[in-house]
């Protein structure tokens, strides 16, 4: 029992380490989305959209995926009592990241009026290519600094270098769009990714191991493993992006830049507002994941118990976004976004599915299952692209956040099937029982959004909101303790 407790004292260490940093890091989003709203509008948020996804795109082919790979070879072979014994793996991970950033970069410039033409369907954007073409070399080597503090578990040192990196490029962006508008897109993405980089070099410099020099022979055999699962990683990543190139593409040709902006606007909310909790609770989930991936009744008991703590971390979110989410809009863009309501309304219920489906998918990559990894991103990233263009050619805006509900509840039968036949894994009958509440609760407070009557509808929704916390927090002591949470804080504070 103690050590099951343990286990979720972790999690929520973990989680509150690197959150409460992110919590910040919102708050920064929400600024500089805030100043793109009121500064250049859907169309200048359409046009920025377009360039980071393909600047994404490309970063994602040429990355090899280490941002993710890397973090699995560090954590498999570090050792806290030696710290040096990772060094070699270190310096590896560096250097690849080093000559994959020149490679992002000399591609992006070469390609620029291609990219240009099949983003905007013209070359008047060429110029801004070959102008962005350096912050993948930036990018690069920001996640050759961050993939070694996660590797690490040093989630103090990443929370920080990730929080003040994207400070430092907030107080720089203000000013430029301030002065100049839409014209400042290019040099608020450069000012951005300068501003990561240097930080996270400042931060590298706190973590004390031993420089390794590391021949080109050494790096090509002792790279061979991180390169081969990071192709894979890779192929993933960029059928994602590609999904997602596709869709902006099809929404800009059929409703224009402004019905782009709003659906990044809409799926910004999800995915960087409401998402990063599941980004949060994977900088520790994967690397220990990873440590045991050879065991699968450790992996059961650790998927399990971070699946409880997704889900009673999402729902109470859900059910406040739901009741507060024009307010949320006004606040994180203008009124002229209140279109996307419908569409975010049904896209943060699919949050619920993606908490447990993404639970369960970190299996395959600390596995490094490439083949079946491969076959389901191809296939997932498939019916995407289908859903969505669907959704919206018969129900616009709102058909897209319809359509990434019914996704997702695909992905988590899909999933669970996979990792039952593959890993003889599964849930037990109290998980099923506490998960369906948790759906219920949701999806009431959902159609309680239909009421007409504003008093009752509010007045049910603040009981819904007050339903969520109990049934959650009553769960948390029973599946942790908050004796055994307040014994461990004293404890510490003691020592």
């Amino acid at each position: 029992m103690t050590e099951s407790k343990s286990s979720y004292l972790q999690i929520v260490k973990a989680t509150s380490i690197f959150g409460g940093m992110q919590f910040f890091n919102i708050l920064i989003s929400i600024v500089r989305t805030k100043l793109i709203a009121i500064f250049i509008g859907p169309v200048g948020m359409g046009i920025i959209s377009l360039l980071n996804s393909a600047l994404n795109m490309v970063s994602g082919v040429t990355g090899l995926g280490i941002e993710t790979s890397a973090i699995k070879h560090i954590s498999e072979q570090y050792n806290s009592a030696d710290l040096n014994a990772v060094s070699p793996i270190i310096a590896i991970v560096k250097k690849i990241a080093f000559i994959t950033g020149i490679f992002g970069t000399l591609i992006v410039a070469l390609f620029s009026s291609w990219l240009s033409e099949l983003t905007f369907g013209n070359s008047n954007y060429t110029y801004l290519f070959v102008y962005l073409s350096i912050t993948l070399l930036f990018r690069q080597l920001s996640v050759g600094q961050m993939v070694v503090f996660q590797g690490l578990r040093k989630l103090k040192i990443l929370a920080k270098a990730n929080f003040y990196g994207n400070l430092m490029g907030l107080l720089f962006s203000i000013p430029l769009y301030y002065f100049y508008r839409v014209d400042a897109i290019v040099p608020t993405i450069v000012v951005t990714a300068v501003s990561s980089l240097l930080v996270s070099f400042y931060y590298s410099r706190k973590i004390k191991i031993e420089k390794t020099t590391v021949s080109n022979s050494q790096l090509l055999i002792e790279g061979k493993s991180i390169i081969k699962l990071g192709i894979m990683l890779t192929l993933s990543g960029l059928l994602t992006l590609l999904a997602s190139y596709i869709i902006q593409i099809y929404i800009g040709k059929n409703g224009g830049l402004k019905e782009v902006g709003f659906y990044n606007a809409g799926f910004t909310l999800l995915n960087s507002y409401v998402g990063i909790i599941f980004t949060v609770m994977s900088t520790d989930y994967f690397p220990k994941l990873s440590s045991i991936c050879n065991d699968n009744k450790k992996i059961r008991v650790s998927v399990i118990e971070q699946s409880y703590m997704s889900i009673f971390v999402i729902t109470p979110i859900i059910i406040l976004f739901l009741t507060f989410v024009p307010f949320i809009i006004k606040v994180l863009y203008t009124s002229n976004f209140f279109s996307i309501i419908s569409m975010v309304c049904f896209g943060i219920l699919a949050m619920l599915f993606r908490a447990v489906s993404w639970s369960m998918g970190y299996i395959l990559i600390a596995k490094g299952d490439s083949k079946i990894f491969i076959k389901t991103a191809f296939g997932f990233n498939f019916l995407s692209v289908i859903l969505n263009i669907l959704g919206y050619c018969f129900y616009g805006l709102e058909g897209l956040g319809f359509s990434f509900l019914i996704y997702y509840l695909i992905h988590l039968v899909v999933i669970k099937i996979i990792t039952k036949r593959r890993y003889n894994f599964y849930f037990d009958a109290d998980f099923y029982r506490t998960y369906m509440i948790c759906i219920v609760m949701c999806f009431a407070t959902f159609f309680m959004r239909y009421i007409t009557n504003p008093f009752l509808k509010y007045s049910l929704m603040a009981v819904m909101i007050i339903l969520s916390w109990g049934f959650v927090l009553y769960h948390l002591n029973e599946k942790m303790g908050f004796k055994f949470l307040f014994n461990s804080i004293s404890k510490k504070k003691n020592d």
